[in-house]
């Protein structure tokens, strides 16, 4: 039987090392499963999850032109096909519990999320973010200038 992409096998482990697993498949076939694709969780190592003569079901995700064959066990195991949740409305009811985000960028910081009423031109916005811009410097400014130590303390 050749060993094709996509194929499931049953093998058994024959070394474990820090980097994934090889497994022996039929015909003395050896292959490698990388620890990443041992479990959907995060290995940290590879004996808390497999020993030595243990009995895997695999899935051959590759096969180099070299003869190396790529596995992986949690690829193998058949999971519930789950219906994808509809997408939450951007700033509407859903998403995020609470649903009314109250105008606030709670998580990123930043100003309250003012909606436009009318569509600014470029122009408009860009003078908007210069007058911000500018503001925001000479905040930094007033603020620092007193905390500069040793030379030079203030510039007028």
């Amino acid at each position: 039987m050749a060993i094709e992409v996509g194929s499931k096998l049953e093998g058994k482990v024959t070394g474990i090392t820090h980097f994934g697993a090889f497994v022996e498949l039929s015909e003395g076939v050896t292959g490698l499963v990388h620890i990443s694709e041992i479990a959907d969780n995060y290995v940290k190592d590879v004996n808390d999850h497999l020993k030595l003569n243990d009995k895997v079901i695999v899935k051959v995700i590759n096969v180099d032109k070299d003869g190396k064959i790529g596995l992986s066990i949690k690829q193998a195991v058949d999971k519930p096909v789950e219906a994808k949740p509809a997408r939450p409305e951007r700033f509407g009811g859903g998403g995020r519990e609470g649903g009314d985000r109250g105008g606030f960028r709670g998580d990123r910081g930043g100003r309250p999320f003012k909606p436009q009423a009318n569509k600014m031109s470029f122009e408009d916005k860009m003078s908007r973010f210069l007058k911000d811009s500018e503001e925001r410097i000479s905040s930094l400014k007033k603020n620092t200038e007193g905390k500069r130590g040793g030379r030079g303390a203030r510039r007028d």
